[in-house]
């Protein structure tokens, strides 16, 4: 049957519901064959639910007769199917991969025969059946994606658009790959009744209606992934290899050739993976990918890629100390939780500089941004919007964005773009009628209520001022690095990058802590540098861990010998 009722009759080309043979594939007999060997065949009656929304550690099903229907909740008493998986078909999407609460359900239908692959034997299945593998790791990909794009499975964002706490959300579950409908309170006819329907007022916005009809009344970061089953149940007597700090490009690489290398690894995240990069709306300089890729993207095939070897992603979850004063170190996190690891890698990565303006506080994440990507690019419609800064990620934003804005206005404190822009980026921007550049140029003033409405700005050779009704800045300036959270355990160079020692690029001040990417003092500030560093430094973590083991090793044989 088609994926939907509801979406098959205006699929397009691009959508992975229409690529139903990579979406949800049939295996051929012989496939099914070697898949039943590492589960146990057994029957469904009728109406069994075989796995629910919200549970977690979910198996994996093959279809050998009858069907499996995946079905989406909608309130608390209706549902509707998402796909019917039929013989050859198998089920699951990217949760199956990591402990993270299933967004969906499946029910068996007449006459059913599955066989059930126990959560550790399918990871042992994907990695030792290459070829059945690569076919699951698509499809799951591809049904995230078209779950995401119709929206399936996932919550409903009540609140004003341009609200800042919106905006927050909206953001955080659209950089963690979670399906969500918003409904604009300011614009959408539907958002009064269900204001009316839960006894909400404009003040009480935005609310999240999370799976089970729950309502939550402008969550936290964390409490929105906590009620959506987003964080991965930490264990405090847990002692990894590894712990990375940052899912950035750089920790994304150290997990991905950590876990793949037989290393205990866990990524510890704040917001979501990919860092800055993952705010890009595209990167056409990364090696392997002609028509460029988006930071976002990039980093959801690495989470997978981590994830797909057995690195566990810890998101929502803070890095706010670290405890060097013993052995196993220990990652503090801001809610007081400890995770242990016998070596660590910083890769915390930097953040933009705030502009330095009266009311710039007031007003980030209501007109303020530090990120372009389509969920901005929709906050602006066909406005003007204002970009601060002359790197590349400045110029990539200001490409992407006068494909759907008003008018891009690109300022720069210096002369030109030439010394800090890419020359591709510079050529699209002097041949484009839609973006104009202001050098010797910055904001001197923002005005709003609520949100931004109007900017000036001050050209600093002749102190002419130009005020406009502007409502979106992209601030793109400057590189903080993000290191406070380490307190005295690591010796910094004056800017606050992370310092390493003689003879080892990468090994910090303090044996079994390594830094790689932006946060190391030197680096080079590019995407591709910061993968190669986090791929390379886990020759060196090995290394110590050896090291560490051989001298365990000689204490114990010491010590015997004594007695």
């Amino acid at each position: 049957m088609p994926p939907s009722a509801i979406v098959a009759a205006s699929l397009d080309a691009d959508d992975p519901y229409a690529r139903e043979a990579q979406t949800f594939p049939t295996l051929s007999p012989e496939m099914a064959a070697r898949i039943a060997s590492y589960g146990i065949a057994e029957d469904a009656p009728d109406g069994t639910m075989l796995f629910e929304q919200g549970q977690r550690g979910n198996d994996f099903f093959l279809v050998l007769t009858g069907e499996i229907d995946i079905l989406d909740h909608h309130g608390k008493n209706t549902v509707s199917i998402i796909h019917r998986h039929l013989a050859g078909q198998f089920s699951g999407e990217l949760d199956l991969l990591n402990n993270r609460a299933i967004l969906v359900s499946g029910r068996a239908g007449p006459n059913t025969r599955v066989v059930r692959v126990a959560r550790a034997d399918f990871r042992r299945m994907a990695a030792s059946e290459p070829d059945i593998g690569e076919i699951i790791m698509r499809a799951f990909i591809l049904r995230r994606v078209g779950m995401i794009r119709h929206p399936q499975g996932g919550v409903e964002l009540i609140g004003p658009a341009h609200g800042g706490d919106t905006v927050r959300l909206a953001r955080f579950l659209i950089r963690n790959g979670y399906p969500h409908r918003l409904l604009d309170t300011e614009v959408d006819p539907d958002a009064e009744g269900f204001l009316d329907c839960f006894h909400l007022t404009a003040d009480q916005l935005p609310v999240v209606i999370a799976p089970g009809h729950v309502l939550l009344r402008n969550p936290s970061n964390a409490d929105l992934a906590d009620a959506l089953g987003l964080t991965e149940t930490l264990d405090p007597a847990r002692i990894h290899d590894v712990v990375v700090v940052g899912a950035g490009p750089a920790g994304l690489a150290a997990a991905v050739y950590a876990a793949s290398e037989g290393l205990d690894t866990i990524v510890i995240e704040a917001l979501a993976p990919g860092g800055q990069a993952g705010t890009s709306s595209k990167i056409e300089n990364y090696l392997g990918f002609p028509t460029g890729i988006s930071g976002q993207a990039l980093a959801g095939r690495a989470q997978v890629q981590a994830q797909k070897f057995g690195a566990r992603l810890a998101i929502a979850h803070a890095a706010d100390g670290i405890d060097c004063t013993d052995r196993p170190l220990a990652v503090i996190l801001d809610d007081g939780q400890r995770v242990q690891g016998h070596s660590i890698v910083v890769a915390t990565g930097a953040r933009y500089r705030k502009l330095d303006v009266a009311d710039n506080d007031r007003f980030e994440g209501r007109g303020i941004h530090y990120a372009a990507t389509a969920m901005e690019a929709g906050l602006c419609g066909t406005e003007e919007v204002i970009i601060v800064g002359g790197g590349n990620s400045a110029g990539q934003a200001a490409v992407f964005l006068s494909r759907s804005v008003g008018h891009v206005h690109i300022l720069v404190r210096g002369p030109g773009l030439a010394a800090t822009m890419s020359d591709y980026l510079i050529e699209r921007i002097d041949s484009s009628r839609k973006i104009t550049l202001h050098p010797a140029t910055e904001i001197s003033r923002l005005e709003g209520a609520t949100i931004l409405e109007q900017v000036t700005w001050t050209n600093r050779r002749t102190g002419a001022s130009e005020t406009r009704p502007i409502r979106n800045i992209f601030v793109m300036i400057g590189a903080v690095p993000n290191t406070g959270w380490l307190g005295d355990c690591l010796e910094l160079d004056k800017q606050g990058f992370v310092c390493t020692v003689a003879g080892s690029p990468y090994e910090a001040s303090l044996p079994g802590i390594f830094a790689v990417g932006d946060v190391r003092a030197g680096s080079t500030k590019r995407v591709a540098s910061g993968v190669g560093e986090g791929s390379v430094v886990v020759s060196s973590v090995h290394k110590y861990l050896e090291a560490r083991r051989a001298s365990a090793a000689e204490a114990i044989e010491s010590v015997s010998e004594a007695g």
